[in-house]
């Protein structure tokens, strides 16, 4: 579309991608934008000064119909949630394990594109990049050592064995190797090793110089909480209502397991049961893995095309891809690139396992793959021109978007997909999973009483071990997930509460447009139109499918 609005949307995203070119990158975004981004200080009161500019100019501007309308609630949404973090300091926290900074630093390599040379000298700049941009980074650490604005040193200590680890396993070495003896050999490897002098010297950084200013406790507290909470759900959020709402959804969902489990092994309980599916459906060796991995999405991707949803053909391509030597604990996705030659893909930590229990990890190929985030992220940016370029590649929701990953696991469930031994109860124990976290990140950092019969079992008060102890027990995490996980929790406020607050508004928009259709209803045609509609705020949600 051609429309005042549409040409800001487009304009801010250019705009955006000069001031930041790792974002640009990351994103796939096709232009002269260089390769560091300066993170320091002014460079991100530039930025800021863009989003408010924008903002401003956005409320000026006349709509010219419905797309607009959508363009521009989404579009001043993400903008003034943006701002009210940013306003309040938080840019000076720039700091979160395992998914914030040092990880994007090695996303933002492994992202680039290696076929040409040209794409090898890429790679080789963007690893040269890192010392630059670790250097401006700690200026923004600095500034909020002087402004009393630090994380947590949890996030400290965690920061310091992320970026060692990336060092001492030398993480890029994968592609160095791939790329061979061929000229740029020796460029790669320089710019490597420069990268890991980086990753070294930001880990001395943080354990030397940030960690004794570190906040002592892990909780940001109900004002802070609720400003993340914001920018991730795209709604207000009533903190305690969830709380309370978050332990009945997982006793709900306990005992389904539990009937579940029954069926799998009659009379066993459900630790039991959950024991014997490890050692029973599991894959012996990475290779298998990925195997098995590989079959999965694409079996998702044939099983869905032309029946349940019409895939565009350009998102037929879902690259598979295992990750080493990564603290991330879960599997991810990431998106195609603005003009779609980089493929989505999904990213699976192997961390130090031998055997991969697939019986629960099948429920996680239709989240991050199909009908999952690959569908839903992968339609925005092939549904043309009645959405803005802003929703295509800056404005994903994180309660929009990890609310229709988790719904898209129910949605595999209804669609009966879960058929081999144990993969329901996979799917049902994730879902606890989802519950659980709602209740560990809204105690936590509010510092809320856990309930009385909860408290008998793990504890009056959260802290770190009974958050532990709760994803254990009635999360039912996999081992080598669980400890990377409260870290994320602890540094990304907000974040975990997307899942399950994300999938009870798209169900209850479902049922709502279920209810007035009556026996009309179509839901291939209901989750075409919800997909086309693009990213939006969790309040908003409703009334935009309502139309």
């Amino acid at each position: 579309m051609s429309t005042p609005i549409f040409a800001l949307a487009d304009e801010y995203i250019t705009s955006y991608a000069r001031l930041h070119p790792m974002f640009a990158g990351m994103a796939g975004i096709k232009g002269d934008f260089g390769v560091a981004s300066d993170l320091g200080p002014d460079a991100v009161a530039e930025r800021a000064r863009l989003d408010r500019d924008t903002l401003a100019r956005l409320n000026a501007l006349e709509s010219t119909g419905a797309a607009d309308d959508l363009a521009r609630l989404h579009m001043a949404e993400r903008l003034e949630s943006g701002l009210a973090l940013h306003d309040a300091g938080e840019w000076r926290r720039a700091l979160r394990v395992p998914y914030g900074f040092i990880q994007t630093l090695c996303s933002y390599v492994d992202l680039a594109p290696r076929r040409t040379e040209d794409e090898w000298r890429t790679v080789a700049a963007r690893m040269r990049a890192i010392p630059e941009m670790f250097a401006t980074w700690r200026r923004t650490m600095n500034a909020g050592v002087e402004e009393g604005q630090t994380v947590a040193l949890l996030q400290v200590t965690e920061g310091v064995k992320q970026a060692r680890r990336n060092a001492e396993s030398r993480v890029f070495d994968k592609h160095v190797d791939a790329y061979g003896d061929g000229a740029q050999a020796r460029d790669l490897r320089e710019a490597a090793d420069a990268a890991y002098a980086a990753f070294e010297s930001a880990a001395s950084y943080l354990e030397r110089d940030y960690a004794p200013h570190a906040a002592e406790r892990d909780g940001v507290g109900e004002e802070r909480y609720l400003l993340h909470a914001r920018a991730t759900l795209g709604a207000e959020l009533d903190a305690r209502d969830a709380y309370a709402w978050a332990w009945d959804e997982l006793h709900r969902i306990e005992d389904e397991m539990a009937a579940e489990a029954d069926k799998i092994l009659p009379g066993a309980g459900l630790g039991e049961v959950i024991a014997h599916l490890d050692a029973t459906q599991t894959l012996g060796d990475h290779d298998e893995y990925l195997a098995w991995l590989r079959e999965k999405h694409r079996g998702a991707l044939e099983a869905l095309d032309g029946v349940h949803f019409d895939i565009d053909p350009r998102l037929l391509d879902l690259d598979v891809e295992l990750v080493h030597g990564s603290s991330a604990g879960s599997a991810y996705y990431t998106g195609p690139s603005e003009d779609l030659s980089r493929p989505g893909r999904t990213w699976w930590p192997v961390a130090e396992r031998e055997r991969f229990a697939v019986w629960g990890e099948l429920t996680t190929v239709f989240h991050e793959g199909v009908p999952g985030h690959h569908l839903q992220i992968g339609q925005a940016k092939v549904t043309g021109e009645g959405l803005s370029r802003f929703a295509k590649v800056f404005g994903s929701v994180s309660g929009h978007a990890e609310g229709w990953a988790l719904y898209a696991e129910r949605l595999s469930d209804e669609l009966g997909w879960f058929t081999e031994p144990g993969t329901r109860l996979g799917m049902l124990k994730g879902s606890a999973l989802r519950a659980a976290r709602v209740a560990i990140d809204i105690g936590w950092h509010l510092d809320l009483p856990l309930p009385e019969a909860e408290a008998k079992r793990h504890g009056e008060r959260w802290n770190f071990d009974v958050a532990l102890e709760v994803l254990r027990d009635r999360g039912r995490i996999a081992g080598h997930r669980a400890y990377p996980e409260i870290v994320r929790y602890a540094g990304w406020p907000g974040q975990a509460i997307c899942y399950k607050l994300g999938e009870r508004a798209w169900l209850a928009a479902r049922e709502e447009a279920r209810a007035a259709a009556g026996a009309e209803f179509d839901l291939k045609a209901w989750h075409t139109r919800a997909l086309n509609l693009g990213p939006v705020g969790l309040d908003n949600l409703a009334a935009v499918l309502r139309g």
